[in-house]
């Protein structure tokens, strides 16, 4: 490591990445630029994006993610960490070779059940299946057992969501889709060939410095789920910038990535759950404090929707509807500002409108 690189404190991170993730102010931009500037957006249940495009970009409505997913600009698929992502069609066909040694990864959580599974064959049965039409993954569990009536069902059905690309189909549903969504297969959706052939992680460490950056190879590694990419990023050196964090590590950027003072304000920005900017580094203090993080990464793997106040997660929202009265849960690390809480009141309303626009009441809960 070149002991000379600048050090940068947690706050110049924190507002380095603020600024990459459209979150020192909400930008003018389309959604569909947007999404592609965030590389991917962590889609597992189908609300969270348009909040989260909501809380950084000036006036967005739900029509207009609608409309990109309709008109398969964006796509809804199995994509980063081997979990359901929001992508722009562009992004997920030609980042897809990249992403795919993180899928390959994904059949970790099976525990070895995989093992002595035909992927050959796996393949041929799902574009088969999906060939005919769109269907549920439970259509396909069902077909699966007709198929191997004594196979490990799940882990079939698992692993053909990480080799076969896929997308969700959206519907008139509010936020685009059912719970339980039907697949089509991705080539016939958006009529191109897509490779699932391993390709040089390049382009994905730049887009990802873009939009997550300074980072180690480490904060990388988590992100996308792959293995060690220490050596991918020397290969690359030439062409990046480095810096070291408070605690002597190494980071890399892009030349020309945002790098605000670290005394830039930052607005009260509420994040949709699961949102990547808490789960894109290894290292998260540049948003969330080790002791807070338990409170929104939970054991049982949900990632809560949360608050960011002077650009560090201060705690955690939900909503609540009773008839037509929405009401948003404050639920602070601590005892906040008065001003912040105005602040918050003030923003949360702007959330309950879009995110509950069929409620006659609005209604914020803050313990005082």
């Amino acid at each position: 490591m070149k002991t000379s690189a600048p050090v940068l404190s947690v706050r110049a991170l924190n507002r380095a990445t603020l600024a990459r993730q459209m979150l020192l102010r909400r930008e003018k931009m389309t959604p569909l630029a947007a999404i592609e500037r965030l590389v991917a957006m962590q889609a597992q249940v189908p609300k969270p994006p348009f909040i989260g495009l909501w809380t950084r970009l000036a006036k967005f409505e739900r029509d207009d993610l609608l409309e990109l997913l309709n008109s398969k600009k964006a796509v809804r698929a199995t994509a980063i960490r081997a979990t359901i992502h929001l992508m722009t069609a562009k992004d997920f066909i030609e980042l897809r070779g990249a992403m795919q040694p993180g899928l390959d990864r994904g059949t970790s959580v099976l525990g070895g059940r995989d093992k002595g599974l035909d992927k050959g064959s796996l393949e041929k049965i799902a574009r088969d299946f999906f060939g005919k039409g769109r269907a549920t993954f439970d259509d396909l569990r069902k077909h699966l057992e007709q198929k191997s009536p004594k196979g490990d069902i799940r882990a079939m059905a698992y692993s053909i969501r990480l080799f076969v690309p896929l997308v969700q189909v959206p519907t008139d549903a509010t936020w685009g889709f059912p719970g339980s969504a039907e697949f089509a297969l991705a080539d016939e959706w958006l009529g191109k060939k897509i490779s699932t052939k391993h390709a040089p992680p390049d382009e994905l460490i730049r887009r990802y410095l873009a939009a997550f950056g300074p980072a180690t190879p480490g904060d990388f590694q988590v992100w996308c789920y792959t293995k060690t990419m220490r050596e991918e990023f020397e290969r690359m050196r030439p062409e990046l910038v480095t810096f070291q964090d408070e605690r002597k590590r190494e980071l890399f950027d892009l030349p020309d990535a945002p790098r605000p003072d670290e005394d830039t304000p930052a607005p009260i920005r509420f994040l949709p759950d699961y949102d990547n900017l808490v789960l894109s580094h290894d290292d998260r203090t540049r948003i969330l404090a080790d002791e807070h993080r338990s409170r929104i990464l939970t054991p049982n793997l949900q990632v809560r929707g949360s608050f960011l106040v002077d650009g560090f997660v201060a705690g955690s929202w939900s909503t609540k509807r009773q008839k037509k009265t929405a009401t948003l849960v404050l639920e602070p690390f601590g005892k906040l500002a008065k001003k912040v809480v105005t602040e918050l009141e003030e923003e949360g309303e702007a959330l309950l409108r879009f995110a509950e626009a069929d409620a006659e009441i609005h209604h914020i809960q803050l313990p005082r």
